[in-house]
């Protein structure tokens, strides 16, 4: 798995999932010429359908952007066309033409005019079509999940839910689905080809709609929830009115959760100064426009409008170095040469420069037990959520039993030095300062006597991390008492 998690690392969500259904779109049209999707659309119907969409998604992003002034984001209404193209049937009459006009053009309003502080609520897709079947004008059939379709979603959908984490969200959503379909869509078990009409669609549902950042709730548990309820309502058979439990619906009322128990608003914020903290990572501290809630140890996805983005796009997900008892927000952010698109971007601030901030969310938090012995460890940019903490307690005059092993190449690497050291002498923490070696079990074993009994937070490089988990299991400390979080991508 190491060369698919590289490549993962190497490249943005937004831009994955951008790539993916571009590939879904051409094996379909492949499919299609050769006689093997099920639907047997011309090939000149579905092009031209998809060319519709791809105009009337951009033009109505570009013009929603321009009247409401704000930074436009190709990627997204590209998203959004290839989606609406992989669920809505070809046109091949002039009111079908309309129609994908239409859906493109209400996809787009809606994350424009349905975003109260500039958060959105639902879905644009499932919104868009979820309109167009309401008035009886048109209706999504998925066609996607066609069962020639099916081993090529397989592969879509396990990258996607590998790169953003999302397995115990989308096990929820598998276990719930195959639980209601055994009670009311038990007629689909009698044949291999019936339940393969019905995986299909699921896979896409799952792992492409469902799976959306923007509109996925905060925390594990709650993805869980989100997960598990999706799964559940999609093959229910229950009705609101004349409309009935169609798969964009479902994803309607499972948005409507996932906004209640969200932050409800994206935040803008100004650079109000600028360190350096350590070789090659400086400190940036911002001005937020309103006051927001968090835990210490959460993150915030952070956007910057820029020109010629790279393969990592304009969006990138940091932790929130400062503590919820700070009234600034500080990033520590590695400068890399040569940087990212994003990077290069952000390190060119002044004060007074403004960046855009949402998708609170994390479970890279202390216990609420604050009996709870912890061991942190932390391997270069990944010490900005044990700031957080650190400092979190130090404000609170809350003592518990935490010991950090904190690895870097060279002493001049060690951020946040002054901060451990006060810690260190009001409430009791201990650092240890690995300089150019490796975090042993060894030297695990002879810092911390109890590690047994302590839980351990992992924080830095996907690799280290991964590398640490396996050592703490190997000298007998419970999966359960592991918490993981790492940085992809330090570009």
């Amino acid at each position: 798995m190491n060369p698919i998690d590289r490549f993962l690392n190497t490249i943005t969500m937004y831009r994955l999932v951008l790539y993916e259904l571009v590939f879904l779109a051409v094996i379909s049209i492949a499919l299609s010429y050769i006689g093997k999707l099920g639907y047997g659309w011309p090939i000149v119907s579905m092009i031209f359908s998809l060319a519709v969409l791809l105009v009337s998604c951009y033009v109505s992003n570009l013009i929603f952007s321009k009247i409401l002034r704000i930074p436009i984001n190709a990627e997204s209404s590209l998203i959004t066309a290839l989606i609406l193209f992989l669920i809505m049937p070809p046109a091949s009459t002039e009111k079908e033409i309309i129609i994908l006009v239409l859906a493109g053009f209400i996809a787009m309003a809606s994350k424009y005019l349905l975003s109260p502080f500039r958060k959105h609520i639902f879905n644009p897709v499932a919104f868009a079509t979820f309109i167009l079947y309401a008035l009886n004008i048109g209706a999504a059939i998925w066609w996607v999940g066609d069962p020639s379709m099916i081993p090529f979603l397989l592969i879509v959908g396990f990258l996607i839910v590998r790169k953003i984490k999302r397995f115990a969200m989308f096990l929820s959503f598998t276990a719930a689905w195959l639980l209601s379909l055994s009670f009311f869509g038990r007629t689909i078990f009698t044949s291999l080809q019936s339940f393969q009409f019905a995986l299909g669609p699921a896979l896409f549902f799952a792992t492409i709609m469902l799976t959306e950042p923007i509109t996925t709730p905060p925390t594990r548990r709650l993805q869980i929830i989100y997960g598990a309820l999706a799964g559940f309502l999609l093959n229910v058979n229950f009705s609101v009115g004349n409309l009935a439990a169609t798969p964009e619906f479902v994803l309607i009322l499972t948005n409507i959760f996932s906004y209640s128990t969200s932050l409800k608003r994206k935040l803008i914020l100004s650079l109000k100064e600028k360190r350096k903290l350590a070789k090659d990572v400086y400190e940036f501290v911002f001005i937020p426009d309103a006051k927001f809630s968090f835990r210490p140890g959460q993150y915030l996805e952070w956007t910057i409008a820029h020109k010629k983005t790279d393969s990592r796009g304009s969006r990138r997900f940091f932790t929130i170095a400062s503590s919820p008892t700070e009234d600034h927000i500080k990033l520590g952010v590695k400068y890399n040469n040569p940087p990212s698109s994003f990077k290069n971007k952000l390190f060119g601030f002044e004060n007074g420069d403004k960046i855009l901030a949402g998708q609170l969310g994390g479970d890279f938090v202390l216990p609420r037990d604050s009996n709870r012995k912890l061991v942190f460890l932390a391997g270069g940019i990944g010490i900005t959520p044990f700031r957080s903490m650190i400092k979190y307690l130090l404000d609170k005059r809350e003592t518990r039993d935490i010991v950090l092993f904190y690895s870097a190449k060279s002493d001049d690497e060690i951020a946040y030095r002054d901060l451990f050291a006060e810690a260190q002498c009001k409430i009791g923490f201990r650092p240890k300062y690995v300089i150019g070696n490796l975090i042993t079990e060894e030297l695990i074993k002879n810092e911390v006597p109890d590690y047994i009994e302590r839980d351990f937070y992992i924080s830095g490089p996907e690799a280290m991390v991964n590398a640490f988990k396996k050592i703490l299991l190997r000298m007998g400390v419970s999966r359960f008492n592991i918490t993981t979080d790492y940085f992809p991508g330090f570009v």
